[in-house]
C-alpha cells in the first residue's frame, strides 16, 4: 500500500477533524495520504434530522464509498454512527476524544439561566431540546440546520438569541475562544454517546500492515471503552436520533463510571441511571468487559424507571 485513502465527508468540521487523522496515519505508517470528500444524503437534505432517520444520514455514502474500495478507512462523529454493526465493515480505532460538552453559543452577555423570557434557541437535537425545556420551560426552541458558521450567523444576525453546539466541533475549527461560550457541565448536561469521539472505520479482514499499524498507534483504550458504554446503552433501549438520550462514561481511579438520562421529548420527565465497574486492568479487553457489563446495568434499571413510557424508545420491557 503506496497510498492510504481516507474517506470524509466535504464539511469544514469533518475535513478539520480528518486532517487529524490523516495527519497520524502519515506519521504512522510513513506512506502518502490522500483525502476522499463523500457528500452524504445528511449533507444535502434541508429536512430535520428526526425525519431523515436521524443516526446514519451521514454514514452510509461514506460506509458504501468504504466497501466499493474508493477508499481504505473512513472517519465518522461517533455520534452519527448507528449502534448496529455494519456488514464487511468494522471500526478499527477510536482516537483520544475531544471535550464531550456542549457549549451555548448566546448574545452577548447571556447564559443559559439569564436569557430573557422566551427567548429563541436554535437546536436540532430532540436531546438538547428536552434538556432546554426541562431547565428553561420558558424557552422557545428553534429547529435549526447547517454547519456551525450558519448556525452562529442566525445569533449574529439578531434571529436567534442562542445555539446549543458540541464543544469539540467548535475546538476542532478553532472557534472557542472567538465565540467565548457557555460550558454545559456532564453532570447536569449529559451529551449523545459519543459525543466529541471519533471513529475510524474499515473493511472487515487484517488489514495491510502499514495501516494496520496505523491504526494501533492511534486507538485510545479509555476512549474506546467509554464509547462503547454510552453506545450500548443507546442499542439496548433501541433508541436512535428521536430519543433524548444523554450519557456520559469516564475512566477514573481504576473504575469505569456510567450515568445516562432518559428525557421525555418535551423535558417534563426523565429517568436517569448511574453505575461503576472495577476493569481486571486497563487493557482494552477488561476495560471493554466493564464497559459492556456497566451498560447493560444502567439500561435495565432505566427502563424499570419507565424510560420507555414516556421517550420514544422501541424497547418495552
Amino acid at each position: 500500500m503506496t497510498v492510504i485513502r481516507v474517506g470524509t465527508r466535504a464539511s469544514a468540521l469533518a475535513l478539520a477533524q480528518t486532517q487529524t487523522i490523516v495527519n497520524r496515519i502519515a506519521a504512522s505508517a510513513g506512506v502518502e495520504v490522500e483525502i476522499v470528500r463523500v457528500t452524504t444524503h445528511g449533507d444535502t437534505s434541508t429536512e430535520p434530522l428526526s425525519s431523515l432517520g436521524g443516526t446514519g444520514v451521514f454514514a452510509s455514502a461514506l460506509r458504501e464509498a468504504l466497501l466499493n474500495d474508493e477508499c481504505d478507512v473512513i472517519v465518522h462523529s461517533f455520534k452519527d454512527l448507528p449502534t448496529e454493526p455494519h456488514p464487511g465493515l468494522v471500526i478499527g480505532a477510536t482516537p483520544k476524544r475531544a471535550d464531550a460538552r456542549d457549549v451555548l453559543v448566546a448574545r452577548t452577555g447571556f447564559t443559559l439561566d439569564t436569557l430573557p423570557e422566551g427567548a429563541r434557541v436554535g437546536t436540532g437535537s430532540p436531546r438538547r431540546v428536552a434538556q432546554l425545556l426541562e431547565r428553561r420551560p420558558d424557552l422557545t426552541i428553534v429547529d435549526i440546520r447547517g454547519n456551525i458558521d450558519t448556525r452562529v450567523g442566525r445569533v449574529a444576525e439578531g434571529d436567534l438569541d442562542a445555539v446549543v453546539l458540541a464543544a469539540a466541533g467548535l475546538g476542532r475549527l478553532g472557534r472557542l475562544d472567538s465565540l467565548a461560550p457557555e460550558f454545559l457541565d456532564l453532570s447536569a448536561w449529559p451529551t449523545a454517546p459519543g459525543q466529541g469521539a471519533l471513529a475510524i472505520e474499515v473493511r472487515d479482514g487484517k488489514p495491510d500492515r502499514l495501516l494496520g499499524v496505523a491504526l494501533a498507534a492511534m486507538n485510545h483504550a479509555s476512549t474506546e471503552a467509554t464509547t462503547t458504554a454510552e453506545r450500548t446503552v443507546l442499542a439496548r433501549l433501541e433508541a436512535g436520533c428521536a430519543a433524548p438520550i444523554g450519557a456520559t462514561a469516564v475512566v477514573d481511579d481504576g473504575l469505569l463510571f456510567l450515568t445516562a438520562t432518559v428525557y421525555s421529548p418535551d423535558g417534563s420527565r426523565k429517568v436517569t441511571s448511574s453505575h461503576a465497574a472495577t476493569p481486571d486492568s486497563h487493557s482494552a479487553l477488561h476495560l471493554t468487559e466493564a464497559a459492556l457489563d456497566v451498560a447493560e446495568r444502567v439500561s435495565i434499571d432505566l427502563l424499570a424507571g419507565g424510560a420507555a413510557e414516556f421517550a420514544p424508545l422501541k424497547v418495552t420491557e
